[in-house]
């Protein structure tokens, strides 16, 4: 049967008790013995020790008292003894690896605790216990090493977020090389102190639009600059893989359909990356690019360039701004790519003057089938 132990100030020792009643207040179940025990464990963390160690004796009443003893108890010695250098390194492990809200105060605190006890705790205990430990004041390099080998995205946002915790030049390289995929470490890095000029130029190829104006203001960087970096590197690493893999396969399209997927995220997609990669016969990458840009799905895009007239086609390249000077040079390449389509049925719409984007939205949605859910692409 559980024994609920309510506190009683009025009855707190007025000095520390001695050892030999403390341990045999320890041997006994009764509830009046369990009151006293506590307000008398209470009173001896008040009171620490001279020599700043206890004896081994006091060490045995303090982990029976924890193996044993209610969870407001273990509770209220984790707040006590958050902060004591002499407490039994015994029982504060013991409590770092009890239930979070009992570990919490140690974990924070504790300087009993070693390296080699916070790397066990990073193994053995809960993610919550892990978070607790990453953003420990003072935390050492050996420990922010393993939570960032260990490579927990809850962990390592936590870490990122301790200003004080000790991260070599290597870790960072590593946190910032992790925000690709963990978007919760992206903030933190980039308001930590420690995080250089370089690195932050690095995450600019994959942060939103607000952590790329905070990168450009914090470290004095051009943003245009910066944004065609972006478009050479990502274009560059997916253009070398493709030149692997045979034109017009499923695989092919793919990684074109990523590549116009980061571009766009990264707000580097623009009409003259169509107009070029039609100049370098990438034809799913033009279907692709017009997809993403106009807002069309790729059916609708397909259609238009298998039409018998390129009527559709001059419209969806209009409504992304491709100039109607342009488009009989998109034209013909898209010609040589596609067996000769789209057909030369019909009038040279593009001669008749400009048109703009809305207009010509309408006009192409009008020619081609309505969009239907399941044909849209995420990019």
């Amino acid at each position: 049967m559980t024994v609920l132990v309510q506190l009683d100030p009025s009855r707190m020792p007025e000095r520390a008790p001695r050892a030999q009643d403390l341990l045999a207040l320890a041997r006994e179940q009764s509830p009046d013995a369990r009151q006293r025990l506590l307000l008398g464990v209470m009173a001896l963390c008040d009171a620490s020790p001279p020599d700043g160690q206890l004896s081994p004796l006091l060490g045995e009443i303090f982990l029976s008292l924890a193996r044993q003893a209610e969870r407001d108890i273990r509770k209220a010695l984790s707040m006590r003894l958050a902060n004591a250098d002499w407490a039994p390194a015994a029982l504060v492990n013991v409590l770092a690896l009890d239930e979070i809200e009992i570990a919490a105060p140690i974990l924070a605190s504790s300087p009993v605790l070693q390296d080699e006890d916070l790397l066990r705790i990073l193994i053995e205990a809960s993610l919550d216990h892990q978070i607790a430990v990453a953003r420990r004041p003072q935390l050492s390099g050996r420990v922010s090493d393993a939570v960032i080998e260990r490579g927990v995205p809850a962990v390592m946002a936590a870490l990122a977020t301790n200003r004080t915790a000790q991260i070599s030049g290597d870790g960072f390289r590593r946190l910032v090389e992790q925000s690709r995929r963990v978007a919760a470490l992206r903030g933190p890095l980039l308001r930590h102190p420690g995080l250089d000029k370089a690195l932050a130029e690095q995450m600019y190829q994959w942060v939103g639009a607000a952590l790329r104006e905070s990168i450009a203001t914090r470290f004095q960087v051009d943003e245009t600059k910066l944004g065609a970096a972006v478009y050479d590197a990502v274009e560059g690493v997916m253009k070398k893989r493709l030149d692997e893999i045979l034109e017009d396969t499923p695989e092919r399209e793919e990684m074109e359909r990523r590549l116009v997927a980061k571009l766009q995220a990264a707000g580097q997609l623009k009409p003259s990356i169509l107009i070029r990669a039609a100049r370098e016969k990438r034809y799913s990458l033009v279907v692709h690019s017009l997809s993403a840009l106009g807002g069309y799905t790729v059916k609708q895009v397909q259609q238009a360039l298998n039409s018998s007239t390129p009527e559709a086609f001059y419209y969806a390249c209009a409504s992304v701004g491709i100039d109607r000077a342009v488009f009989p040079t998109l034209l013909a390449e898209m010609r040589k790519l596609n067996r000769g389509l789209p057909g030369d049925q019909g009038q040279a719409i593009w001669q008749r003057g400009a048109l703009s984007p809305a207009s010509a939205a309408r006009a192409f949605r009008a020619l081609v089938e309505p969009d239907t859910p399941d044909q849209r692409i995420a990019v």
